[in-house]
């Protein structure tokens, strides 16, 4: 599968319809971004599974920022509809493929088990007061 530009009206979409979702957060502007285009799109070819997206950071500044970029190129990966890797600086092909085949091995069940518990703490700790350091 190609490569597809998506704004911030389809982001949430795009994470929700899809199992697996790589986002390259990117700006025409940028040197490593342009470096990495043709590695992240070489690799899309291989991995129909996977949604590879790409946000313009120019175009779609509020979603950068409310996705927290302070660096581009900035790569996240989503798996069923959880965010398991982000991380900014272009990757070579045999880095990106090791993501890819991280993220496609994650056991999801033990993933969804982990945020419930986080989520859970993080109530507990809004409802006593206390605060449950991130482990």
């Amino acid at each position: 599968m190609a490569t597809v530009d998506i704004t911030g009206e389809q982001f949430a979409s795009t994470v929700e319809d899809n199992d697996i979702v790589l986002v390259d957060f990117w700006a025409e502007w940028c040197g490593p971004c342009k470096q990495f285009g043709p590695t992240y799109s070489a690799v899309s070819e291989k991995h129909p599974d996977v949604v590879f997206s790409k946000v313009d950071t120019e175009a779609e500044q509020q979603l950068a920022a409310e996705a927290g970029i302070t660096s581009i190129p900035t790569l996240m990966a989503f798996r069923e509809k959880v965010l398991v890797f982000s991380q900014p600086g272009a990757l070579n092909a045999q880095q990106l493929e090791q993501v890819v085949d991280a993220v496609k091995a994650l056991d999801m069940e033990e993933v969804h088990a982990h945020v419930a518990r986080s989520q859970a703490e993080a109530a507990a700790s809004q409802q006593d007061g206390t605060q449950i350091p991130d482990v």
